[in-house]
């Protein structure tokens, strides 16, 4: 079983930038990329964005190309959301899972654990 924790959530202004942290701790041996999604109030939970494991394969959703930036530190178990250029529509709880090898790792039902979420509010 593989455990995850987020933090970085805050509040910050339109145009701003915001960092989330994603410790992952148990049978990590066994994930083989790790994603980022997010849920706004009333929306379904939404794909941000994707990493692997090995070779550092990344993919985005078209809404955050250009502006976020997801990273992972294979020593210390940690994955990463650098979000700049931050706009109203991306405030949501943003959560991190864990996948193992198989399918797009775009689909929320690829992913076998999740973390508790953390908030991010953008104002405008």
């Amino acid at each position: 079983q593989v455990q995850l924790v987020e933090s970085g959530g805050g509040l910050v202004q339109a145009g701003g930038s915001l960092r989330l942290s994603c410790a992952a701790s148990g049978r990590t041996f066994s994930s083989y990329a790790m994603g980022w999604f997010r849920q706004a109030p009333g929306k379904q939970r939404e794909f941000v964005a994707a990493i692997t494991w090995s070779g550092g394969t990344t993919t985005y959703t078209n809404s955050v190309k250009g502006r976020f930036t997801i990273s992972r530190d294979n020593a210390k178990n940690m994955v990463y959301l650098q979000m700049d250029s931050l706009k109203p529509e991306d405030t949501a709880v943003y959560y991190c899972a864990s996948k193992g090898r198989f399918g797009t790792g775009m689909i929320s039902y690829e992913y076998d654990y999740w973390g508790q979420g953390t908030q991010v509010t953008v104002s405008s």
